[in-house]
């Protein structure tokens, strides 16, 4: 089970950060010709695994088993 929540984390990081990307990137470049290009593809290559990495590896280190004092 915690596998399975593990994947819907990585899952939901990775949307996360393509949006976040998506956005950042569409406000901040000066590019004129393939803006909106530029966005998705740093979004879904660059910034979206990343925050999904990052999601996954908080979430197991956060719910690990701890042993019993």
């Amino acid at each position: 089970m915690r596998i399975m929540i593990g994947l819907l984390v990585l899952v939901a990081g990775y949307v996360i950060g393509a949006a976040a990307g998506y956005a950042l990137i569409a406000a901040m470049t000066s590019n004129t010709h393939d803006a909106p290009i530029e966005a998705a593809m740093t979004g879904a290559f660059v910034t979206g695994p990343a925050l999904a990495v990052a999601a996954a590896i908080v979430w197991f280190v956060a719910t690990r088993s701890r042993p019993s004092p």
